[in-house]
């Protein structure tokens, strides 16, 4: 496919305060020379990503090309400023009703309804082992161990509960422990 050859149409326009009359291919090339970094910069501040700005300056300076007959060169910095404005508006707004949600970030952002078959078998398992070894103590201790570690509930909560006084129970707790331990021992050793 042959380009079409563009003629640059041979229109007068003024290059800066005071200078000689150019054309239009010229003088397009002294806007983008002049307000190329401008524009960059203010596309990049409103997308935060490069490649995005890159692409919005060029949709601009495409723009300002289309539309160079019709503006006025009074206001040329303006203009162009107002145009890579409006192509960052646009392209925010386009954004939000596009964006899909990649696959990690979807599974990132899922909030974690619970634990997963894994872990709920591993807390089940142990709290029956918890309980297996507390109901192998002798009464009170069994009593108290069942409740403070199986039941996690407070010294407080099971002298209440019971009756007991607090020392007691943590005395017993404390005692339990103990047990506990020595059983464990005696089973990591065997």
């Amino acid at each position: 496919m042959k380009k079409a050859q563009i003629e640059p149409e041979r229109v007068s326009y003024p290059c800066g305060k005071g200078a000689d009359k150019i054309d239009k291919e010229e003088y397009f090339g002294y806007l983008l020379d002049t307000y190329e970094r401008l524009v960059y910069s203010i596309c990049f501040k409103m997308t935060g990503n490069q490649f995005d700005a890159e692409d919005l300056a060029q949709e601009t300076f495409l723009s300002v090309y289309k539309n160079l007959a019709t503006f006025q060169r009074d206001y040329e910095k303006a203009w162009i400023c107002k145009i890579a404005t409006n192509k960052g508006l646009d392209f925010l707004k386009s954004a939000t009703r596009r964006s899909e949600p990649k696959e990690d970030a979807y599974f990132e952002d899922l909030k974690d309804c619970g634990a997963s078959p894994e872990e709920a078998y591993l807390r089940r398992e142990s709290k029956e082992y918890v309980y297996t070894i507390c109901q192998s103590l002798k009464s009170p201790y069994k009593e108290v161990a069942t409740e403070h570690f199986y039941r996690e509930k407070t010294a407080k909560e099971i002298a209440k509960e019971s009756g007991k006084g607090i020392k007691t129970v943590q005395t017993q707790i404390y005692r339990a422990k103990a047990m506990i331990k020595k059983q464990m021992e005696g089973r990591a050793a065997k």
